[in-house]
């Protein structure tokens, strides 16, 4: 089951127009939302990001997407799929209607909710070997624009490809001003001795909400001083520990990047105290 347009309905009878923008232009975003027994982790922060993104894209927000609408939905569904006593992925895509080239003639949306089932409840360290290089091929542009989580992901798709074909666990991709941004996937963090860094969202990195959630986590430690800075490629083989970041994985330590290998025992330590803020929030 999956909720379109506001109806429950069973996910084959949903019929996406081929007139869709979000099909057609990138005109849309998503919110993918990790659900544990029925508690939607960090929704108030999801929801605002969700609020703001259709603010930026210009578009018409229903008078009825309030938060509380909208969890209901989302409950309603994981309820209709069987999940409400296991941990669940939620796929919100918000698109603006049909109509006009690259303009558009309305900003009224519509929606899609899916669920799909995940194996643990709360985040797990992956320990196995990881290993990231550098995409170049193209660059993330520095801006508003690329910190929301439009369905415009051209960049991320071809740094995939490059990392599958070249036996890479994941990429890291590069702005214009040759800064390192951010994972094809996630944040990205990079500690050195007691200190923590993570790039601007001047940058182009991604708003994420885990990375928002480790920031406070990291700011509230007195044994890590924490940096809201540029990154370049130099200070990576110079790091202790790279990890990625994002609301589904939680934490993703790097094992290795070029000739150099990682140790994962901040990550570890961050997040035990990430599981505990989702358990609380």
């Amino acid at each position: 089951m999956i909720h379109f347009e506001g109806e429950l309905l069973e996910d084959q009878n949903a019929k996406l127009d081929l007139d869709n923008r979000s099909f057609n232009y990138g005109d849309g975003l998503f919110e993918t939302i990790r659900v544990i027994n029925g508690k939607i982790m960090f929704w108030e922060d999801h929801y605002f990001r969700l609020m703001a993104s259709m603010r930026i894209l210009r578009m018409e927000i229903p008078m009825n997407f309030s938060p509380e609408y909208l969890e209901e939905q989302i409950l309603q569904l994981i309820e209709a799929n069987g999940l409400s006593q296991k941990p669940v992925k939620v796929k919100i895509n918000v698109y603006r209607k049909p109509g006009g080239l690259y303009r558009p003639t309305t900003r009224e949306v519509g929606y899609a909710i899916r669920t799909y089932e995940l194996e643990n409840p709360f985040y797990i360290l992956n320990e196995e070997d990881y290993e990231v290089e550098l995409f170049k091929d193209h660059y993330l542009t520095r801006g508003l624009l690329s910190t929301l989580k439009s369905t415009n992901k051209t960049l991320n798709i071809l740094a995939s490809i490059f990392a599958e074909e070249n036996a890479y666990q994941n990429c890291l991709l590069v702005n214009e001003n040759k800064s390192i941004v951010e994972a094809i996937n996630g944040n990205l963090f990079v500690v050195k001795g007691n200190k923590i860094k993570t790039s601007p969202l001047s940058d182009g990195c991604l708003n994420g909400i885990t990375r928002k959630q480790l920031i406070g986590i990291i700011q509230k430690t007195e044994e890590f001083t924490f940096e809201e800075a540029s990154i370049s490629p130099f200070e990576l083989q110079k790091a202790d520990e790279l990890f990625i970041t994002n609301v589904i994985s939680g934490i993703q330590p790097i094992t290795k990047y070029r000739k150099k290998k990682f140790e994962n025992k901040v990550a570890k330590q961050l997040l035990a105290k990430l599981n505990t803020t989702a358990r609380l929030g």
